[in-house]
């Protein structure tokens, strides 16, 4: 058994089951071992909503982290991108959504107050992209209360992320805009959503090369997740919020796929797309350098915008 002396790497990621799904295998608990090799590192997972991530990226707080892609222009001298572990919308994504009496055409002229879950987050963003920067009143709400707020009433819309893409109707609200498939019919590329960052100093901390064998023994998670599907989506569970397994597999099936082990050539120019619109309309600042660190056995690709 290796030894606890092993230095500890935190990996933090939203309370989701897409999220849990792909990193659980990484874990040493009590009762059972990590179910992949994690090397010289040991990983300890860290739960917090994505908003709350973005914050705590600013002061390089984690050493892995989920983040918004709208987050990443203000944090890309602290972080590089692994290149497994992002959150894609392929023709689908965070929903605007509203009750039955409200219309997009009102959203359009009139603006609204609309409930976001964050000012940071990629869908945030690209509803600004798509309405304009400044045209609609945005109210930061937990993501979780979001669909019971615009239903009674104290939004005219509001952005749903997570499980709440799959449940809103149930609360008798209708879609406005799927964000995602606005997107993917604008560009012709999924829109990126969740990505997962690596800290640049672990380089300096650990050796050269740490940071491609940290992103290899993140890939060999996600593809254990995907190869022991009942046994992911079964321990993944815990962070469904109510959903039934049926449902919650659903999800993960939306979020964990080949976008995810590897973002290919479509998805860095998704990323390099999505920033690049961001900074032109003035939402997002400029991203001066954008890394995409490959797993050990495959090289570094770097990109600047």
């Amino acid at each position: 058994m290796k030894s606890d002396l092993r230095p500890l790497l935190q990996l933090a990621h939203s309370p989701d089951p897409d999220d849990a799904f792909m990193w659980w295998p990484l874990l040493e608990l009590e009762e059972r071992p990590a179910r992949v090799d994690t090397g010289r590192f040991r990983f300890e997972a860290v739960h917090d909503d994505i908003e709350s991530l973005n914050q705590r990226s600013r002061g390089g707080e984690l050493e892995i982290t989920a983040m918004s892609c709208a987050n990443y222009p203000q944090v890309s001298s602290l972080y590089a991108i692994t290149a497994c572990g992002a959150s894609m919308g392929d023709h689908f994504g965070p929903k605007l959504v509203a009750r039955p009496d409200f219309s997009i055409e009102q959203l359009r002229r009139d603006g609204g107050r609309v409930a976001i879950p964050g000012t940071q987050t990629s869908a945030y963003a690209a509803a600004r992209l798509m309405l304009g920067a400044d045209r609609f009143e945005a109210v930061v709400v937990p993501f979780e209360q979001i669909i019971d707020r615009v239903r009674d009433g104290a939004f005219d819309a509001g952005i749903v992320i997570h499980e709440g893409q799959l449940t809103y109707r149930d609360a008798g609200l209708e879609l406005l805009v799927d964000l995602g498939a606005w997107w993917s019919e604008r560009e012709g590329l999924p829109l990126p959503l969740g990505i997962n960052a690596i800290r640049r100093d672990l380089e300096a901390l650990y050796g050269p090369g740490t940071l491609e064998e940290v992103t290899e023994t993140l890939l060999a998670s996600v593809e254990y997740a995907l190869a022991h599907r009942e046994e992911s989506v079964a321990y993944a569970l815990q962070f469904a919020r109510g959903m039934s397994s049926e449902l919650a597999d659903e999800f993960v099936a939306l979020y964990v796929n080949k976008w995810t082990l590897d973002f290919g050539r479509d998805g860095r120019a998704a990323v390099e797309k999505f920033l690049l619109a961001g900074s032109v309309a003035g939402i997002l600042p400029h991203c001066d350098r954008l890394d995409f660190i490959a797993p050990a056995d495959r090289r570094r690709i770097s990109a600047s915008t």
